[in-house]
């Protein structure tokens, strides 16, 4: 049974690959098409999936799409005679509807040497995206959440899953969203692109929760879990927003109303300065969304008393509340998934899909390498291929280094402050880079984010950056002793230890943790225990191999930015490009 799960249409559109229960394949569409956030029909990521499993759109029986256009149908249809939703978010609706339903006639376009006879099946979104986090999870039963700007008319919903099977409880309705709520003071803060969210998460910690009053007159909860808005800060119940995009990066209408600035002071414009009235507010709706996500979590948690939680949707990208439901509510053990937002939500729809015709999955989602990756022959070839280049450029090529003599070069690169290119085997499934597509630095330190930033990045001074630590190490360097292999979960660096890695040690004395090991990522292990060796210190700076774009996919594309920016090294497999310069 091939399964082809999708999320199309959307932002972070992508594609995976079941094979009888067993995902094989998987990659977001934004990596082909070098544009962020990429949003339509996913083809070049369903043409990766079929080409690494060797078989062509005639060998799959189910295409899954994570949504499904008749869920919430009389909802949809009593906010639609209600008077409140102007023409243009009926009309943007209905053109969205049409679309979905024509996945036949997209597949015969974009695949016209190839046809395809299988079935199409829709998955309500919420419940592909519980599925994508529950049913690749170790635990049997655990209670599951989604939260997310909107899917299938609904924000929030939230469940017990017991072996492999969900039973969907209860759901959140639009128009009322802690996804839009956090999107909507985003904007207000000078943050106008998809997916601005974590900007307000680096910038809160700077702040205080001066504004916890006015965030409360905007955000209510109830004793069932749920919550709401007062749509009176809102326009995105009224009018078109543009939530749904064709083949380009998506663009976000302005979803706060003008009467926002009245309860929380002026608009910040995009390029003026921020001062702390703004790391205040951010502070703020970072607080407000922990407030509302621990009080939905901690009912879930009285009417299931199970110890077990998988956490999914857009909001489950928000790593700061992660690592603190532990602090915030009964649940031990939590698990999201790498792709926790939409690009995830294609996982979710085959595995229901799969379940659908019969085949049960025990595929547990340990690791993200599930992109594509490439041969020495590949790298060799590049390499000759851009000599002259390479020449011009300075540069030294050593290939078809040795393991250990490489961990030992690169491990003493990084000690002497060099910025390494890091590119490696398969390519990373979500949106952090996990060891495979990165670039890192030595976390001890100061001067490494201004390195980087000046060197690559050229991004806010106030985002950090990330460690990745030897998964034994990592009780004696964090208050906590998570397995975190995908970077979804931030933690308090011990305050001892702080001093000795400040390049990842963020200003409230956090870092978002990624847990190496070598059983998941063995190159890159060898190479942090290479550095540890040297420095007592187990861990790297390690942010995502990409300059302003979508992180790096193929050698070329790792070449280019290393010879456009001012790298030190570039590590391609086995092969190492050094400036000597």
């Amino acid at each position: 049974m091939k399964v082809i799960g999708l999320n199309a249409f959307h932002g972070d559109s992508a594609a995976c690959l079941f094979i009888d229960g067993q995902m094989v394949a998987a990659a977001e569409e934004e990596r082909f098409r070098r544009i962020k956030h990429w949003a339509g029909f996913p083809s070049k990521a369903i043409e990766y999936c079929i080409e690494h499993a060797g078989v062509r759109l005639a060998d799959i029986d189910v295409i899954a799409i994570n949504t499904d256009p008749s869920a919430a149908r009389f909802r949809k249809l009593g906010f639609l005679l209600s008077g409140e939703a102007s023409w243009g978010l009926v009309k943007e609706k209905l053109l969205v509807r049409g679309k979905r339903e024509g996945i036949e006639a997209i597949l015969e376009r974009e695949f016209p040497d190839q046809t395809y006879t299988g079935k199409v099946e829709f998955v309500e979104h919420h419940l592909a995206h519980l599925a994508s986090a529950y049913n690749v999870s170790p635990y049997e039963t655990a209670s599951i959440v989604s939260v997310d700007g909107f899917g299938d008319f609904a924000s929030a919903a939230w469940g017990l899953g017991t072996h492999g099977d969900i039973d969907l409880q209860k759901r959140v309705y639009f128009p009322h969203s802690m996804g839009i709520f956090y999107q909507a003071l985003t904007q207000s803060l000078g943050f106008p692109n998809y997916g601005d969210e974590y900007k307000v998460m680096g910038l809160a910690p700077y702040g205080e929760p001066k504004y916890r009053g006015q965030m409360d007159q905007i955000v209510s909860v109830f004793d069932d879990g749920t919550f709401e808005l007062n749509l009176d800060y809102f326009i995105h119940h009224k009018q078109a927003i543009g939530y749904e995009w064709e083949n380009g990066s998506p663009k976000i209408g302005r979803l706060y109303a003008d009467k926002i600035s009245e309860l929380l002071g002026p608009i910040r414009k995009p390029n003026e300065e921020l001062t702390q009235h703004h790391f205040d507010m951010a502070r703020s709706i970072q607080d407000a969304y922990e407030r509302t996500f621990f009080h939905l979590l901690n009912h879930v948690h009285k009417e299931h008393s199970c110890a077990n939680l998988t956490i999914a949707g857009g909001c489950g990208m928000n790593s700061v509340a992660n690592g603190k439901v532990h602090l915030n509510t009964p649940f031990e053990n939590i698990y999201v998934q790498s792709a926790a937002g939409d690009a995830g939500g294609a996982i979710g729809a085959a595995v229901i899909a799969s379940r659908r015709q019969g085949v049960t999955s025990s595929f547990k989602m340990q690791h993200s390498y599930w992109g594509n990756q490439y041969s020495q022959t590949d790298y060799t070839n590049l390499l000759e291929e851009s000599s002259k280049e390479l020449t011009n450029n300075e540069c030294e090529v050593q290939l078809g280094v040795e393991d250990a003599e490489l961990y030992d070069i690169v491990s003493d690169c990084i000690i002497d402050g060099k910025v390494i290119g890091w590119f490696q085997g398969a390519m990373e499934w979500g949106p952090r880079a996990l060891g495979n597509r990165s670039i890192l630095g030595d976390p001890r330190r100061d001067d490494m984010k201004d390195i980087l930033n000046l060197k690559i990045k050229r991004r806010e001074s106030f985002r950090p950056f990330a460690p990745s630590v030897l998964r034994e190490e990592v009780s004696q360097w964090f208050e906590s002793d998570a397995d975190v292999p995908f970077m979804m979960k931030v933690f308090q660096i011990k305050e001892e230890q702080r001093a000795k890695v400040p390049a990842v040690t963020h200003v409230d004395g956090s870092g978002r943790l990624q847990t190496v090991s070598k059983e998941t990522n063995e190159r890159y292990y060898h190479l942090i225990k290479a550095f540890f060796d040297k420095t007592k210190v187990p861990m790297l700076l390690n942010t995502s191999f990409n300059e302003n774009e979508p992180v790096v996919c193929t050698p070329e594309e790792a070449l280019a930015c290393f010879l456009r920016t001012n790298m030190d090294v570039l590590v391609l497999g086995s092969n190492i490009i050094k400036r000597l310069n």
